[in-house]
């Protein structure tokens, strides 16, 4: 996946080995702290150079030693510091301890945190816990957390937001929400997904001259997907046959919305027919909104006919429901044998009426809600370990998982990626279903399922983020995403004019 992916992603314990690899090396441990510390510092300066008040809050171990070398650092630079312990710096060892002996020799002294305490800082940098935290924030890490989110003032985090957990993206009871987080050695997969997002900020990656990929034996945990999404020109002599016949099948009576959204974005995004096969009285209504679309109303399964021939890849769905008509045309479309994406009501229908059913030619889309039904589980367990949720539904259903939501994983037998895009207007009737019908219309051009799980989702969140930039993220609709994701899939730069959908 490396030719293809932007940044690897690694768990804590795998960044704590490149730690001691680099230590062994003859690199000393107090000096990669202090690289570490100058690296935070100097980012501090270049984002709020103005700040003439820092507050700084440690803990122990090396995470507080950063935190005490850059209270140090603040001092020696004419900035004032007030420095809070939530650990009694004598009670610290080793580098912690050489990093808090610096501090006091550049004369800032550090006061026992106390729930009274004040925080007068203009900027606060948390140095409180670091990644080797599993379990719960417990007293009194809990109480300065929740004043750091009180205090409303911006928050540099060092290497990890307290309370997040780096591995999974959870929020280990309370977490800081940072508006920065300067992470060392190596990226972790935490800060990317789950409640990483909305916690850790900015993210940048200060390797410290560690070069994590050197250690083939350290496998990444996933790969950070970049924005590249634009597909090669087209022969000039192309044709609608050279880019594969897309049929969704969705909307069951009543339900007719979702599978009209599906079947636009996917004629947005090249495919070269797009059909829908939907129940009868949503067909004038799919002719008035994209004429291109060759809609068929279908009474029952026996009517989808030549469609499931012709076709080269279905989705299905979308406004499937839950009752009979859905019921048969999910029957039909997995009795094809034909690539399928599974969407919404049918990902519903096969824990029901499919439990143990296997496919490598398939890309399941749940979110959260849908991963835990098909997985037995709870919406808040799969929150808890996405990472792993996503990856038991390919070791169990085969094939290739999408796990939406913030940090949207794509996981496939040859590992995990992560997408670093989107933004919280997404979170609206009708986004899976563009998203369902985009990843059709990849895999109808010929994309291999991976591929076009990764691309697809990545062109789906940067078009909501173009469209956002536009327009905003209140009122952001999944029928806006089409025409963006049209630009972006040739190349070509937003256009805030263009909200066609």
């Amino acid at each position: 996946m490396q030719e293809e992916a932007g940044r690897p992603l690694y768990r804590a314990a795998q960044v704590r080995e490149l730690d001691r690899r680099t230590i062994a090396a003859g690199i000393e441990g107090f000096a990669l702290m202090q690289r570490a510390a100058m690296a935070a510092y100097g980012t501090l300066r270049g984002r709020w150079p103005a700040v003439k008040r820092l507050s700084v809050l440690c803990g122990a171990g090396n995470n507080a030693g950063d935190g005490y070398v850059i209270a140090a650092l603040a001092a020696l630079d004419g900035l004032e510091v007030q420095l809070y312990s939530l650990r009694d710096p004598a009670s610290l060892e080793g580098d912690a301890a050489r990093a808090a002996m610096m501090a006091r020799q550049a004369g800032v002294a550090a006061s026992p945190w106390t729930p009274q305490a004040e925080l007068n800082g203009e900027l606060i940098v948390d140095a409180l816990l670091g990644t080797g935290l599993t379990g719960e924030v417990r007293a009194p890490f809990a109480a300065a957390i929740e004043a750091i989110n009180a205090s409303a003032r911006p928050v540099l985090a060092v290497d990890i937001p307290s309370g997040l957990s780096a591995d999974t993206g959870a929020m280990l009871g309370s977490a800081v929400r940072a508006s920065l987080t300067v992470t060392f050695i190596a990226d972790k997969l935490g800060l990317h997904t789950g409640a990483g997002p909305a916690f850790s900020g900015e993210v940048r990656l200060e390797a410290l001259g560690v070069e994590p990929l050197g250690h083939e034996d350290l496998v990444p945990a996933a790969w950070r997907l970049g924005g590249e999404t634009a597909l090669p020109p087209r022969p000039r002599d192309s044709h609608k046959g050279n880019f594969g016949h897309l049929l969704v099948i969705g909307g069951a009576p009543g339900f007719g919305g979702a599978a009209l959204l599906a079947s636009q974005a996917a004629a947005r995004l090249g495919a070269g027919k797009v059909s829908l096969a939907t129940a009868p009285e949503h067909v004038t209504a799919s002719l008035v909104r994209c004429p291109e679309v060759m809609v068929h109303g279908v009474r029952g399964a026996s009517d989808l006919g030549v469609l499931l021939d012709t076709a080269t890849v279905l989705v299905v769905g979308p406004g499937l429901g839950l009752g009979a008509w859905g019921q048969a045309m999910l029957q039909a479309a997995l009795s094809a044998g034909k690539p399928l994406v599974v969407d919404a009501d049918a990902l519903t229908l096969l824990v029901s009426r499919w439990p143990t059913l296997k496919r490598d030619d398939w890309l399941l889309t749940p979110h959260p809600g849908e991963a835990a039904r098909l997985l037995a589980s709870s919406g808040a367990a799969i929150q808890a370990d996405r990472p792993a949720a996503v990856r038991e539904l390919v070791e169990r259903r085969g094939g290739v998982a999408v796990l939406k939501g913030a940090g949207s994983l794509i996981a496939d037998e040859a590992g995990l990626a992560v997408c670093p895009f989107g933004n919280p207007g997404m979170a609206s009737g009708g986004m899976g279903d563009a998203l369902s019908g985009l990843l059709g219309a990849l895999i109808a051009q010929g994309l291999s399922l991976p591929a076009a799980a990764r691309l697809g989702v990545v062109l789906h969140a940067r078009a909501a983020d173009q469209a956002a930039a536009a327009s905003g993220e209140r009122g952001l609709l999944a029928g806006d995403l089409a025409s963006y994701a049209r630009r972006l899939i040739n190349g070509r730069t937003s256009d805030a004019r263009d909200t066609s959908g």
